[in-house]
C-alpha cells in the first residue's frame, strides 16, 4: 500500500545534522506513526514519503524552508525577570507557553541576567537544514476515529 492521504504511516528514521551529528533517531523505541496529509510532519519529509511504499529506504535533506523554518531574529527578545514571578525552576532551556499578536507560541530561556531574561520563539531546529534517513515500516488505512482526532490510535 502506498502512502498517500489520510493513510497511517510508521516509520523509522535518523536525523542528523549537515555536521553528521545525530539530533534524533527512533532507534530503540517504536516506529514514528503518522498520519500522511494531516500535518503532523514537516513538509519536506511528508512531501518526500508520499508515493512511497512499506519497505522502501529514503535519504532526505530538508531545507529550513519546508522544515522548521527560517530564523526570525525577532523572536528573540528580552523579557523582565520579574515577568516570570514565582517560578522556581527558571533555568536555561526551559520551555514555555507564551501569549503573542500571533497566538500562543513556544519560547525557550536562552539566558538569565540579573533584571531580565533572554528568550527565543524560534523552533530549536529553525534555520538548519536537516538530514534524515528514513525507512517506511507500514501503511495502513486510517480510522474513522484516527482521521477525526488528528493522530493515530494505537
Amino acid at each position: 500500500m502506498q502512502i498517500e492521504k489520510d493513510r497511517v504511516v510508521e516509520i523509522d528514521y535518523t536525523l542528523k545534522d549537515d555536521n553528521g551529528e545525530v539530533l534524533d533517531s527512533s532507534a530503540g523505541r517504536q516506529p514514528l506513526s503518522y498520519i500522511q496529509g494531516a500535518g503532523n510532519l514537516i513538509p519536506g519529509v511528508e512531501n518526500a514519503l508520499e508515493g512511497k511504499n512499506a519497505g522502501e529506504r529514503l535519504e532526505i535533506t530538508v531545507p529550513p524552508e519546508t522544515g522548521y523554518g527560517v530564523r526570525d531574529d525577532s523572536l528573540v527578545m528580552s523579557i523582565e525577570r520579574e515577568k516570570f514571578g514565582e517560578v522556581e525552576d527558571l533555568k536555561e532551556g526551559l520551555r514555555f507557553r507564551m501569549d503573542t499578536p500571533d497566538g500562543p507560541a513556544i519560547f525557550t530561556v536562552m539566558a538569565i541576567g540579573e533584571t531580565e531574561v533572554q528568550v527565543d520563539g524560534n523552533h530549536p531546529l529553525a534555520g538548519m537544514t536537516l538530514n534524515f534517513d528514513i525507512t517506511v515500516q507500514s501503511v495502513r488505512e486510517a480510522t474513522t476515529e484516527e482521521l477525526e482526532h488528528g493522530h493515530v490510535h494505537e
